[in-house]
């Protein structure tokens, strides 16, 4: 069975539709303090997606690291979230 995005396209059809390049494919937590980013895609199940999602974290959204230490907080739309270094590394991003 195939997992599904919130946008109904399955991550294999989104991974044949991208067009970057894999030198700008990281996760969240190894991008620097200032650094600014697109999530590409959220590696993992409903349960993390819907979390992220409540904290306005989802495929497209530009995110910008505010700290890697320990948790890692970001800035989305004017708000600053704090997650988990676990979460952070599902979150695959393209550097802006």
């Amino acid at each position: 069975m195939e997992e599904q995005t919130l946008s109904g396209i399955t991550m294999e059809e989104k991974g044949k539709s991208m067009n970057w390049s894999e030198s700008n494919r990281l996760t969240l937590s190894q991008l620097k303090p200032g650094e600014q980013g697109r999530v590409m895609v959220i590696e993992g199940g409903r349960g993390i997606r819907q979390k992220l999602f409540l904290r306005g974290l989802f495929e497209g959204s530009v995110v910008r690291v505010i700290s890697c230490y320990g948790p890692v907080t970001v800035e989305v739309d004017r708000n600053t979230v704090s997650i988990g270094r676990g979460m952070a590394q599902k979150i695959v991003v393209r550097r802006m």
